[in-house]
This record gives C-alpha cells, sequence and structure tokens, in this order.
C-alpha cells in the first residue's frame, strides 16, 4: 500500500453502486459464544479474572449465550487459500444490531450500499483486500431488544461489550477467518504488529463505544442504580473508567457519537497512559445534528494535547448540513476505510 497523503474526500456516486459480479463481497452470518455480557440482573457474567473495582459491579460465572454478527469477505476470499487480511468491525447505533450498517445505510442494485464502498475501494486499489464484521453491540442476555430504556440491560450491555470484543467476539473472528491478527500472540512483539491488522468504527452509539471503551472513558449505567444524576438529560451517568483496548486496535473511527462519550481531555489521557500510539482517529459529524454535535466538539476538546505524540493522524471531519443519519456516517466509513491499515 503507497504512503501518499490521502485527504478526506466525497464518495464518489458509482462507488455506491454495485460492482461488477466477480468484484462483489459476499455476507455471511455467523453465530458465536460470549461468555462476557451483563445478565438479567446486572452483574457481568465472565469467564476471566475480573474484579468488581474493574467492572464497576459484581462479577459472576454463568453458561455462555449465543449471538451472531455479520462477516463481509472480500472478492476473491474463497479462491485465495494463503492470503490473510486485515479487520475492520462496524458498530452500529442504539436502536440498531448487526443488519443496521446493511439495511439502514440503504441499498443499490440490490446490494447494501457498506458493501458497494467496499467493493469499489478494494477494486480500484484505493485499500487492500479486507474482511469488515457487523457485529450487535449489547454484551446483554437480551441483546436482542432495541428498545431505548435507559433502566434495561439491553442498553446497559452497550457499556460492557469491550469484554466481549476482546475476549469472545475477536478470539473468534482469528480463529474462524484468514486474519492478519493473531489474539493469542500475546508477546510485545505480537501485540505491536497485530494492532495495526485491526479497525473499528461506529456510529451514533457505536461511536461512543469506540471512544469509551476501545480509546478509554467511562462506562454508564442509569441514574436508577447509580443514585447521582449526570448533566446530560437522558437518565443516564458515570460510573467506571473503562481500560482502553489501544492493544487491540491501532485505528479508531467515530461518526456522530452519542451524548454520553466522555470529554476529550478523559479520552487523551488513556491514549498516553496506555502507551499505543494510535495510528489513526477520525471522529466526523454533522453540523446540523441536533443529538451528537455538541458532543462530538466536547470528545475532541482538549484530547490531542492530552494524548500528546501518541496520537498519530486525527481527522477531524464536520459534513456542512449534515444530519444524524446516514449521510454521514457512509462518508465517514469510506473515508476511514481508505485511511486506515496504512
Amino acid at each position: 500500500m503507497d504512503m501518499i497523503e490521502r485527504s478526506v474526500m466525497e464518495i464518489p456516486g458509482h462507488a455506491r453502486k454495485a460492482g461488477p459480479k466477480k468484484r462483489q463481497g459476499k455476507l455471511t452470518e455467523v453465530a458465536y459464544p460470549v461468555r462476557n455480557y451483563i445478565n438479567a440482573s446486572r452483574l457481568l457474567v465472565t469467564d476471566r479474572e475480573i474484579g468488581a473495582a474493574e467492572a464497576g459491579r459484581e462479577t459472576v460465572r454463568g453458561e455462555a449465550i449465543v449471538k451472531k454478527c455479520v462477516v463481509y469477505l472480500p472478492a476473491g476470499y474463497e479462491r485465495e487459500s494463503n492470503r490473510r487480511y486485515n479487520v475492520l468491525y462496524l458498530l452500529h447505533g442504539v436502536g440498531g444490531d448487526e443488519l443496521e450498517w446493511l439495511r439502514g445505510g440503504g441499498e443499490e442494485d440490490g446490494r447494501p450500499v457498506i458493501c458497494n464502498l467496499l467493493d469499489h475501494l478494494i477494486a480500484e486499489g484505493e485499500i487492500e483486500p479486507l474482511i469488515a464484521v457487523f457485529p450487535n453491540g449489547r454484551s446483554a442476555h437480551d441483546y436482542g431488544d432495541r428498545s431505548f430504556n435507559t433502566e434495561g440491560t439491553n442498553l446497559l450491555g452497550f457499556y460492557y461489550f469491550d469484554f466481549e470484543l476482546r475476549y469472545d467476539l475477536i478470539p473468534f473472528i482469528e480463529s474462524n477467518f484468514r486474519t492478519r491478527a493473531d489474539i493469542s500472540d500475546a508477546s510485545a512483539a505480537g501485540i505491536a504488529a497485530n494492532r495495526r491488522h485491526r479497525a473499528i468504527a461506529g456510529l451514533s452509539m457505536g461511536g461512543m463505544q469506540v471512544l469509551n471503551l476501545v480509546i478509554g472513558g467511562y462506562r454508564c449505567d442509569s441514574v436508577k442504580y447509580t443514585e447521582n444524576r449526570h448533566h446530560w438529560d437522558n437518565g443516564l451517568d458515570t460510573t467506571v473508567r473503562a481500560p482502553g483496548m489501544t492493544d487491540l486496535f491501532a485505528y479508531a473511527g467515530a461518526f456522530s457519537n452519542a451524548p454520553t462519550t466522555s470529554p476529550g481531555r478523559v479520552l487523551g489521557d488513556r491514549i498516553r497512559s496506555a502507551g499505543h500510539r494510535m495510528e489513526l482517529l477520525y471522529m466526523t459529524c454533522g453540523d446540523r445534528d441536533g443529538i451528537s454535535f455538541v458532543v462530538y466538539q466536547e470528545a475532541m476538546d482538549g484530547l490531542e494535547e492530552a494524548a500528546g505524540d501518541l496520537l498519530g493522524d486525527f481527522r477531524r471531519v464536520v459534513i456542512p448540513g449534515g444530519a444524524h443519519d446516514f449521510g454521514v456516517w457512509n462518508h465517514g466509513a469510506y473515508n476511514f476505510a481508505r485511511l486506515a491499515f496504512r
């Protein structure tokens, strides 16, 4: 991959449409066991040695639940049996699930626009062929509940997705697909190399997850259980800091990050303290987004200064006239994919 400077660009009109059949990637739905999730009693079920202080709640043992994710495999994946691939994880919003990027982002020529965008980027040599994973971001026993209920375990599960991602989903993907990264290699050299082959981005609530859980901000819970009240007018309050996952990801994108996102200085401090250089942080929002624009600005305030030289390429992209919708999010995914893995 060349290292020439790349600027953010509009999505070319043809890129939204389906390309030739032989250049089209394929979607497959897979089920995987989850051993780290929030149960009906609001406890963290885990098979790891995670204490209550770290989790912000009691941890218990329990049976695994089974969740599904959708995986995009690039054209030629089946034929090129010796080739290995980078992986891009794309997270959904508060009312979505593993299908939101595929259905909510629109269709052209009978294919999801997000797949068409990836197909064209790969076919035109803009990016190397990659695998994309679309998970359900609720790590909870009732992950199928898409309602916005601040007191529900389904919403609480959003703030604990990092445990599932680290201990369940990534190991499953890297054991069952031909990825360049290998999470089983826990050596210092292995961590340094493997994180450069994983990227993660999300829209709205998923954007918050990228910032709070991957970069490292605060978890949240209902004010009914915290007995405090945050300045947000949504019934949620901060609890404990998440440790972050910059040891696993070198590239992160947050598109119209949701209102519970932590302040920029908190996020930047976590990047610095974790000690892993964030090669790309891509943040975008529409300037007419009444849900996210203010918190988008707050999440950037002081971030770069706090992170210091451990923050590499920091892209801040405001979409003029952009709202809280896929007009912004598809644009973000297209450009984030172009800039990652370089």
